[in-house]
């Protein structure tokens, strides 16, 4: 009886998922690439995403300004999964006191231009727009506060179709991130 009672032990340890694997590092393996499962399941959640509606706004920032500065420049990229074209009517950040979307562009003589995009900026259906240094970008005008590097501040984003979102912007370094910005933000 009591070697039957061993037996059955014996086949119960041995159906325990862990007990075939015998050796130390196939068990480390496995803890391993659970890990790894694990890490990659959870990227999306530390992503500096949002979504309204059709539209994905990827990783709003802005760069650090210097000490009494009246401006700041935010950045971002507009994905619209949609079948449908929607528009990026106005912007609002909390640390200014009027927020535009504006675009640089060079002239016929070469001269760098600056000036506020009237009627927003098109998503195309299925199609991505990045507001960038040098290109499309939201102006936050008569600055209420500093934005200092390693902090965030909050904005809203209207768009036609889509409505509004709420987004957070990074604060990256002075010359940080993407390029050069005539803005001083």
């Amino acid at each position: 009886m009591r070697s039957s009672i061993r037996d059955a032990a014996r086949v119960a340890i041995n159906t325990y998922p862990f007990s075939r694997l015998r050796s130390f590092g196939e068990r480390i393996g496995i803890v391993a690439f659970t890990m790894m499962l694990l890490f990659a399941m959870s990227q999306s959640l530390w992503a500096h995403e949002f979504k309204a509606g059709d539209i994905e706004i990827v990783h709003p920032w802005s760069r650090a300004t210097p000490d009494g500065a009246k401006v700041a420049a935010g950045y971002l990229t507009l994905k619209n999964d949609g079948s449908e074209g929607d528009r990026l009517v106005s912007v609002s950040g909390e640390i200014a006191g009027k927020t535009e979307v504006h675009e640089m562009a060079v002239d016929a003589s070469g001269v760098m231009t600056m000036r506020p995009v009237e009627g927003g900026v098109e998503i195309p259906a299925g199609g991505t727009v990045e507001l960038k240094p040098g290109g499309f970008h939201i102006m936050f005008m008569g600055l209420r506060q500093g934005v200092k590097e390693g902090e965030a501040f909050k904005g809203t984003l209207t768009f036609e179709k889509a409505g509004s979102i709420d987004v957070e912007f990074d604060v990256q370094a002075i010359g940080g991130a993407a390029g050069h910005d005539d803005h001083g933000g």
